[in-house]
């Protein structure tokens, strides 16, 4: 293992490639840093943290397929890195935290910021100490949320801080721009080609990504598939309309009418 004046060999983990460049530039900008590998999604990123056993891996959280938090719980202890996380989504910083990430850093990336997460990845390496390791990941976390870390304390024991397994928004990019579209207001989904149309509030998100994927990121209380190229949003129906060819359609409360085919009419009794 390295010690505080050793370089530090790392791994950097992001879907697009103009983040990894720019944090691999400002990487070298500080100093005592090896980037031994980039990788453009979470399951090559798994694949060279097993391999390479890298120091610390610098992980994208929101990522298509594996997110980055999913990567983390993934990797076995015994070979996991000094995690920070990097994204634009303070969101994140409590489900950060639960996976015991050494440190968060927000986009755009400050060089001051990151030399603070560099040090604080050294100190945990030399300490082996788990519990420092607690202490500054809820210190960064106060940072984000205002709260202090006695508070957050608090909160993380009486499980007020236990979160979902689904996001309470889903991350779109496009043209370089990021919407984050709550869950809560999708009304539907359909497929178009590779891309998904995200309907919410009266406006169409369009997203790369696939069917499966973004089905996995739903709670399935709430969205079901009822058609191969459509997920709904169960709250959103008030009326299903049967038809004599044994498919339905379901009427929104917007007014929207979706086709539910004949091998997700099972789905139905969901909505009884």
């Amino acid at each position: 293992m390295n010690g505080k004046t050793d370089p530090l060999r790392a791994i950097v983990i992001d879907d697009e490639p103009l983040a990894r460049r720019g944090l691999c530039l400002r990487l070298d900008e500080i100093g005592g840093i090896e980037v031994i590998a980039e990788c453009g999604n979470g399951r090559q990123g798994l694949e060279h943290i097993l391999e390479l056993r890298p120091d610390v891996a610098f992980v994208d959280i929101q990522m298509p397929g594996i997110s980055g938090l999913e990567l983390v719980q993934r990797i076995p202890v015994e070979q996991l890195p000094q995690v920070v996380f990097v994204t634009a989504y303070d969101q994140y910083a409590v489900e950060a935290f639960e996976v015991n990430a050494v440190d968060y850093v927000l986009k755009p990336i400050e060089e001051e910021r990151l030399a603070l997460a560099l040090e604080r990845v050294r100190e945990k390496i030399a300490n082996a100490d788990i519990a420092s390791q607690r202490e500054q990941l809820l210190e960064a976390v106060a940072g984000l949320t205002k709260e202090a870390p006695e508070v957050l304390e608090q909160k993380l024991v009486a499980g007020e801080l236990g979160g979902s397994a689904y996001p309470e928004k889903i991350a779109i990019k496009d043209s370089g721009k990021i919407t984050l579209v709550p869950t809560r207001e999708i009304d539907w989904i359909d497929a178009a080609g590779d891309y998904m149309c995200v309907h919410a509030k009266g406006e169409t998100h369009v997203m790369r990504i696939t069917m499966k994927e973004l089905e996995q990121q739903l709670d399935p209380r709430v969205f079901q598939r009822i058609h191969r190229s459509t997920i709904v949003n169960l709250n959103r129906v008030c009326e299903i309309c049967a038809h004599i060819n044994g498919e339905y359609h379901l009427v929104l409360n917007n007014g929207e009418r979706l086709k539910m085919s004949r091998s997700y009419k099972n789905k139905v009794q969901h909505f009884l």
